[in-house]
């Protein structure tokens, strides 16, 4: 999440109401009395070397070099936040209390209120920490604003303070980084959203050496003998999930294509915290793992599972086993680079009898591992692009049925729309912000061979990209080209462009995403 902040304008705060004193001076509150501190008609030199909030309170340590020379540090309390190493004239109107100049404290160079981008360009990333987070007087017309005080710990402004307003509280003591925009202008991009593309970026890499393509398994199940001695409720579980495949045509019937993208696997688990059990059967990593469940007892003993728990309780036993299954059963296999789309080929060892099965067990644990690297991929392609604009990707792999082979198509759907506009304008006069759309599809038909397929969709124009790996599949697609111009104009949309070319897309990667972020141990 990305939130704006401004570095303050260098003008002086308002009075705070019921602080003591007047004529300008503030009074702060000595924690210890000194009484004879600063003599009568005196003053001294304070600098401010630390700052602790609690509420709205303001703890400050202030080092004091008297006329004498002598210097002592004292503890006081304010309403009001200074900047760290400000530097202070200081009295003593009573033991209990010092009077500084709130004009003298504002204006003082330790605090910056704005940037100079020639020291630091627009792009750099600032760190710092926040020490302080007060509410404005409010202002007529204007919206909640809060005045921060943040120390810098990078760039060549370490140790500086910087003084910022924010729409909303920065947390005392956190550490946020935040990307220059210009002299007074901040992204403060969260730490949290960091360390998750993190994690996602390992847990991706992972994955994926364990992952093998669904045609493997798909393949091994439709070549098990009728004779097999399988059990009637693994047999049975066996044909309804090659059953519930779809065909090229069925998908082209837009009720068919919305099921076979709900029962991809792709959102087995928000199934599960929806409560919605009834779709449960006919969702592809369900039926996965359900098979898993059934075969499991039967398999060769392992000492590293217990058969008789995975097949008692699945919700609780599948997911370790699918973790270590692979390792166990000795699969090797070139590591392929995470994300990106397609998900390569892969094919995991065959054992001895294809139908074992050991076997199928193992073709079964790197199906599902296929399955959750679709899931990674689409997180670490979801965020913010370099404008500020929200990036959502669902990734996903849906088997289908072409005469008697397996043909699995990957297919990708993007969403790019706008940030959303927090002004409380009426409905009428808000800007109408448009949602781009992307589609990618990649699947390999016999006799046409590899394709590949990219579209993208925005306010009713569509344009789309196609790639034949064989020339003359390439030649034929460009010669139906107008035919589907015409299908595309007919359901109301407007062709900007249509292309085929022979090859492969050029490589684009998944989605930029900034991955740069604070060690909040630090």
């Amino acid at each position: 999440m990305i939130s704006d902040v401004n570095t303050a304008p260098p003008t002086p705060a308002a009075p705070s109401a019921g602080r003591p004193g007047a004529g300008g001076s503030d009074v702060f509150k000595l924690l210890q009395p000194y009484d004879g501190l600063i003599g009568a008609g005196q003053s001294a030199q304070a600098q401010v070397l630390s700052l602790k909030q609690e509420n709205t309170v303001f703890q400050l340590l202030l080092k004091l070099t008297l006329d004498n020379g002598r210097q002592t540090n004292v503890q006081v309390s304010s309403n009001q936040a200074l900047p760290l190493g400000a530097l202070l004239s200081v009295t003593q109107p009573s033991p209990g209390s010092l009077a500084i100049s709130l004009q003298q404290a504002l204006n003082n160079h330790a605090a910056l209120t704005r940037l100079d981008t020639q020291q630091l360009p627009v792009g750099t990333l600032l760190q710092g920490k926040v020490l302080s987070s007060q509410l404005l007087p409010p202002t007529a017309g204007q919206s909640v604003i809060y005045r921060s005080l943040v120390t810098l710990i990078n760039s060549a402004l370490s140790a500086s303070t910087l003084i910022i307003d924010s729409p909303r509280p920065l947390r005392i003591d956190s550490l946020l980084t935040a990307q220059v925009q210009g002299s007074q202008s901040l992204n403060v991009v969260s730490l949290s959203g960091r360390q998750d593309q993190l994690a996602i970026a390992q847990q991706l890499a992972a994955q994926q050496s364990r992952q093998g393509s669904l045609e493997g398994l798909l393949n091994a199940l439709q070549k098990i003998a009728p004779d097999n001695t399988l059990p009637d409720e693994l047999r049975g579980s066996i044909d309804k999930l090659l059953s519930a495949l779809p065909t090229p045509q069925q998908l082209s019937n837009p009720g068919s294509l919305s099921n076979a993208l709900l029962n991809s696997g792709a959102f087995l688990e928000a199934k599960l915290l929806g409560g919605q059990l009834h779709t449960l059967p006919a969702d592809i990593k369900a039926s996965v793992l359900r098979l898993i469940a059934q075969i499991l007892p039967g398999a060769p003993a392992n000492p590293n599972f217990n058969p008789g728990v995975a097949a008692n309780s699945q919700a609780q036993a599948l997911p370790t086993f699918v973790r270590n299954a692979l390792g166990m059963l000795n699969q090797v296999s070139a590591k392929p680079q995470p994300g990106g789309f397609p998900l390569p080929a892969r094919l995991v060892q065959h054992a001895e009898g294809e139908d074992s099965l050991e076997n199928l067990l193992k073709l079964a644990a790197a199906a599902i591992s296929r399955l959750q690297s679709h899931q990674l991929s689409s997180l670490e392609q979801t965020g913010r692009t370099a404008d500020g604009n929200l990036l959502t990707t669902w990734q996903l792999e849906i088997p289908l049925r072409n005469a008697h082979d397996i043909v699995p198509m990957q297919v990708k759907f993007q969403r790019e729309e706008p940030p959303n506009d927090d002004r409380q304008d009426a409905p009428e006069s808000r800007e109408i912000k448009d949602q781009l759309w992307r589609v990618e599809l990649a699947f390999d038909l016999t006799p046409l061979g590899p394709l590949h397929v990219q579209a993208q969709l925005i306010r009713g124009n569509v344009s789309g990209q196609l790639w034949a790996q064989h020339a003359d599949t390439a030649e034929l697609i460009a010669s139906q080209l107008d035919v589907l111009r015409q299908r595309l104009n007919d359901a109301g949309l407007s062709v900007t462009d249509l292309d085929c070319h022979q090859g492969t897309p050029p490589p684009n990667g998944p989605t930029k995403l900034e991955q740069r972020w604070v060690d909040e141990t630090v």
